[in-house]
């Protein structure tokens, strides 16, 4: 029996501090496909739509089994999560860069009004014979690709390719503002995963990009087109994948984004602990702010509370360096393991994090989102450490 998990803010505020009731509740769903790193859409009607990523979990940390292509998500799914309906449809039969991308990890994605936006994604590439970074960025048409899926149609109409060097991107995070996209971090990796390092057995290269890469998608009504591109370099401070980048409202009513944590140091295979404010015109490092939980990429909401002028962040699961033990104690734990926290990071007026804390009991099992119990409360208060 697979789940879903939905989960209910209930925000008041008490002397002006912030405080949240999280309901998270569990809903049975037979049939939902079982994916990791996956690409979601939805539709005007609010069917998911599903693309790419593996179906065997988390990747097996041994070359000759790591990112398999035998479990590569090779279908496209249509779920329906009111009436609990699901429908398949197999990528076979699309273009031989689409096949590829379409089964990949890690894409970067942006859902613009009805179109999804596809960057990149790791894989095994059957056209050069090798594990890579795919150089193509996809846009698909989300209500004719659910209806063909649904309908058991033709695919190949739903989907326009742009295969572009400066699009070989995996682990990297996609917004927009405006007419711009921004591709904030990610890396460039080729070759088969190898755990213990680019020296070792089969080898690998891995090229972070260390940028923001900025651009328009523009269409003549045949085809689209990348223009306007321009990247951002800072080795120091975008030196870093597999984390949130967060829409955001900042003080002075710009919007904008918010890179927090993500992975790797430069001198140490540990989390950053710094985020980055990204505007239009600049991007801003925020050293005086440290982000202790949640800090690989996971499920995460943004909440602007528009009366005070505040920005909040919440965070599900996923992989941290710190944590809470049974007795509320702070664990850092430098193997950067699975999590079961939920954490509040809230903003203030001036625009300043505050380093924040769960102070609520969950389930171990919800490090790996699988199963949870079937009401969980948690009750968030800020507090500094």
């Amino acid at each position: 029996m697979k789940k879903i998990f939905l989960f209910v803010l209930l925000p008041f505020y008490l002397f002006s501090q912030p405080y949240f009731n999280i309901r998270v509740e569990q809903i049975d769903f037979p049939g939902l496909p079982s994916v990791q790193s996956f690409v979601l859409g939805t539709t005007e009607d609010g069917k998911w739509v599903i693309l790419g990523g593996r179906i065997d979990g988390l990747h097996i940390r041994m070359p000759f089994a790591a990112f398999d292509p035998a479990f590569n998500n090779t279908n496209i799914f249509v779920i329906d999560p009111i009436q609990k309906r699901v429908w398949e449809k197999s990528i076979g039969g699309l273009p031989a860069g689409l096949i590829e991308q379409l089964q990949s990890s890690n894409m970067e994605f942006f859902q613009d009004e009805d179109r999804l936006i596809l960057i990149g994604g790791y894989g095994y590439g059957v056209t050069k014979s090798q594990f890579l970074t795919h150089p193509y960025l996809t846009v698909v048409d989300l209500e004719l690709l659910a209806n063909s899926v649904i309908n058991n149609e033709n695919l190949v109409p739903a989907f326009q390719q742009i295969e572009d060097a400066r699009m070989a991107v995996t682990g990297g995070q996609l917004q927009k503002s405006d007419d711009y996209f921004y591709m904030v971090g990610g890396q460039k990796f080729e070759g088969r995963y190898n755990p213990m390092g680019p020296n070792h057995g089969p080898g690998f290269t891995q090229e972070y990009t260390n940028e923001i890469r900025k651009f328009r998608l523009q269409s003549n009504g045949l085809e689209y087109q990348i223009s306007d591109f321009e990247a951002i370099h800072d080795e120091t401070n975008l030196h870093r994948r597999d984390y949130n980048l967060v829409p955001q409202i900042f003080p002075d009513g710009e919007f904008g984004f918010t890179a927090f944590s993500g992975v790797f140091q430069h001198n140490a295979d540990l989390p950053f602990l710094n985020s980055v404010d990204i505007k239009p015109g600049n991007y801003e490092v925020n050293n005086d702010f440290s982000q202790l939980l949640n800090q690989y990429h996971t499920a995460h909401a943004a909440i602007f509370d528009a009366s005070n002028n505040q920005m909040h962040t919440l965070f599900f699961g996923g992989i941290g360096q710190y944590y809470k033990n049974a007795t509320g104690s702070l664990i850092n734990d430098t193997d950067v393991p699975f999590v079961k926290t939920i954490s509040l990071i809230p903003g203030t007026p001036t625009g300043k994090w505050k380093k924040t804390v769960c102070r609520c009991k969950c389930p171990d099992i919800w490090a790996q989102a699988l199963n949870l119990y079937p009401i969980l409360i948690c009750n968030f208060y800020k507090m500094a450490f």
